[in-house]
């Protein structure tokens, strides 16, 4: 493979004001990427793939590449002016006290809290009465806060812990089993676990998921035969049983297992893709006992939530779009014998657990509703939330009665409160100290029409006051998929972008679960236009309403939203002044080909399908629909070098293409993350730094030389 080159191009015409032209450039050496002559066949249609090199990322010539881009990209972007005024205000903002529910665990109360800017957050502990002490400081498990944790659990009596850590925001996870009195670790760590849970039966192990180690690179190499392990304490791992997941001519990406409270039962759930399950359960007291079927279909999404012993709660959305629970003797737990406890309603149902009640959480809108049930399925209370906004939380142990649950919406910080399961009265227990006010910010939600007719929610925040005269620099987020649903929460980083006079909007497009399993489905496989067509309604809502337009719009999403970002800005190019494509799925035809890629196929459908499934992948996938001669937005793509979920080859392929193709001003950079995965466990200064640049970016190329709102920035210096 050549070496990257490089040619003087000239990039963005920036405005001294935001009418008038700056007569200084920008300069821009992009790396001219080498074209290979690769082409592949499907259905009789031949597609080229001139930058299929970049996949191997592990090779010298990838590796290269990756350095010459982040060159020119942090070459540019050093040069905003107000980039540093910006890293500066995020530090300061999020520069507070953070805290968790905490959670009762054996003889211990634990928590996870953070003094402000530290990288990763740290798990304390404390005795009822005592002072609290650090337990585990995930900052001291690499020099530069890259290695997180990835998850903890208890052994029932609370004596032992397991956790597991990610490093450089892998997938793949270590385990480390430790004795919680002591601190003492137990035994050698276990190794490449992945889309994983700890699942402990007693004090003698615990359960486990892993994909066998793939060939070729660990980073984009194909994992799809998801396998369940116990790991007896005081083996070793290449001991471990295999309990699910070697049968023959059966194949499952993700498989995990459970045990309910009492321990009586485990449990086992099977995916081929993202939505719908299998369902088996085992009952151990039982020394005979056998794992036996409650779902041996995939057609809906189901797992157990309860037990009161041996009957059973679970919640479905089988025959019940908007999902329900129903209870079933564990004896015969099939679908035919199930009855309704709490049943299906027009809005989307989200139940958890604990103190001996059930807590229904209801999307109304997007909004939360939360109601209380008792054991027999009689409505015990409306939980009175403290605004409208999102809520999560109550779930905990049987013998708990005091239950935690945190609140929030997109002006409000999270706030946890302690909450009285006999009472209903709850008093808030932690609430943070930091430097904004929310009362100077307003929400609303509209209403607005999609391509087909189809009515589509958004909230939009903004500071009070806002003139709608068409200026405003605004931020369109989006997700659109796999039936998640973005519901109102504070964001620090979002509430630098409104203190700087910014409109923050988000749209409930189909693809995700805000309205149930229908409103999924709508945004899926051979329907999967309806998203994009329904984010690109909500721009040009924004722009009809005068809250901005184009030249003042920036379009963002990550992963599913990346794709969305991809697809919005080469169908419509002249509608965003800026976008910002994260992490995301922009190969649609070879998409499936990478790690665990395949599981995603309830949503997308994959090129292999068929010509019809082909075709239409072909005709949004962004790395294919880059035209010669178009003039795209201001573009940052972001993604991270170790990302083995989407890989990022993914945003390397698209970067490629319209740095290519792109025609006019406007800049197209890759901003690539070293040692980083899909997200989770970004160190906080790798955050900071991540957001001072995409934010500086934005407000750069809508044409602005110094902050929009330089008088919070004055009172922070002075």
């Amino acid at each position: 493979m050549k070496k990257v080159l490089s040619v003087f191009v000239f990039a963005i015409v920036l405005c001294a004001c935001k009418s008038e032209p700056k007569t200084d450039l920008i300069s821009v050496n992009y790396p001219v990427t080498e074209k290979v002559d690769t082409v592949y066949t499907h259905f009789g249609t031949a597609v080229k793939d001139p930058y299929r090199w970049l996949e191997d990322d592990r090779s010298d010539e990838t590796g290269a590449w990756v350095a010459e881009q982040n060159k020119v990209t942090f070459g540019y972007l050093e040069q905003i002016p107000f980039r540093e005024d910006l890293k500066n205000r995020l530090e300061k903002l999020w520069n507070y006290e953070k805290l968790t529910s905490p959670r009762k665990e054996g003889n211990y109360t634990y928590f996870r809290k953070n003094n402000g800017l530290q990288d990763q957050f740290v798990v304390y502990r404390q005795k009822e009465g005592g002072e609290p002490e650090v337990f585990l400081d995930p900052n001291t498990f690499s020099k530069d806060g890259t290695t997180s944790l990835a998850g903890l659990s208890f052994s029932k009596d609370g004596s032992l812990l397991a956790y597991m850590i990610s490093e450089g925001g892998s997938d793949w996870r270590k385990a480390i089993v430790m004795n919680a009195e002591t601190k003492e670790i137990v035994e050698d760590t276990l190794v490449d676990l992945k889309f994983s849970g700890l699942s402990w039966k007693g004090n003698e192990g615990f359960y486990y998921s892993s994909y066998d180690k793939p060939e070729g690179s660990e980073l984009s190499a194909k994992t799809d035969q998801h396998k369940v392990y116990f790991h007896k304490l005081g083996t070793e791992q290449s001991a471990d049983q295999i309990i699910y997941g070697n049968r023959p001519g059966e194949k499952h990406r993700y498989s995990g297992v459970r045990l309910t409270e009492d321990q009586r039962y485990l449990i086992l759930s099977a995916r081929n893709s993202t939505s719908g399950n299998k369902l088996f359960i085992q009952d151990l007291e039982d020394p005979n006992g056998l794992m036996v079927p409650i779902l041996e279909d995939t057609e809906s999404d189901t797992y157990i939530i309860d037990n009161i012993g041996s009957k059973l709660y679970l919640v479905t959305n089988r025959n019940a779009p908007n999902t329900k629970i129903v209870t079933v003797d564990a004896e015969q737990p099939t679908p035919d014998k199930w009855v309704d406890f709490i049943p299906e309603t027009e809005n989307v149902l989200t139940p958890n657990s604990g103190g001996g009640y059930f807590f229904a959480e209801y999307m109304v809108d997007a909004i939360s509703k939360v109601l209380q049930y008792d054991a027999d399925g009689k409505l015990v209370r409306e939980v009175k939330l403290p605004g409208v906004g999102s809520a999560g939380g109550f779930g905990g142990k049987k013998e708990e009665k005091e239950l935690y649950f945190s609140f929030t919406n997109y002006k409000t910080p999270r706030s946890t409160y302690k909450y009285n399961v006999e009472t209903g009265e709850y008093a808030q227990y932690w609430k943070p100290d930091i430097d904004f006010d929310p009362e100077q910010y307003e929400s609303s939600q509209v209403f607005y029409t999609s391509k087909d007719g189809t009515k589509i929610p958004m909230i939009i925040t903004h500071k009070k006051g806002l003139e709608r005269n068409g200026k405003n620099p605004t931020i369109l987020y989006g997700y659109g998929g796999f039936n998640i649903s973005l519901t109102p929460s504070f964001s620090i980083t979002n509430a630098i972008w409104m203190e700087q006079g910014g409109i923050y909007a988000v749209p409930n497009l189909r693809g995700g679960g805000e309205y149930g399993k229908k409103w999924h489905d709508a945004g899926t496989k051979m329907q999967k236009q309806n998203v994009f067509d329904d984010f690109i309604a909500a721009a040009e809502y924004l722009i009809a309403e005068n809250y901005t337009a184009s030249e003042y719009l920036a379009v963002r999403g990550g992963s599913n939203g990346g794709l969305l970002v991809g697809a919005a800005m080469t169908q419509r190019p002249d509608l965003m002044k800026v976008a910002l494509p994260a992490v995301g799925v922009m190969d649609m035809l070879r998409y499936h080909t990478f790690t665990a890629g395949a599981g995603w196929a309830y949503d997308y459908g994959t090129a292999e399908d068929n010509k019809e499934m082909f075709e239409y992948l072909k005709g949004y996938s962004p790395v294919h629909n880059v035209k010669e001669g178009v003039a795209y937005p201001a573009t940052l793509v972001t993604t991270g070098d170790h990302d083995d979920r989407v890989v990022p080859a993914h945003s390397f392929k698209f970067a490629a293409e319209l740095q290519e193709k792109q025609t006019g001003k406007n800049p197209t950079l890759i901003r690539i993350e070293t040692n980083a995965g899909h997200g989770a466990g970004t160190p906080v200064s790798k955050t900071i730094e991540q957001y001072a640049d995409i934010f500086g970016f934005t407000l750069y190329n809508m044409g602005y030389d110094k902050l929009p709102n330089q008088a919070v920035l004055k009172e922070f210096k002075e």
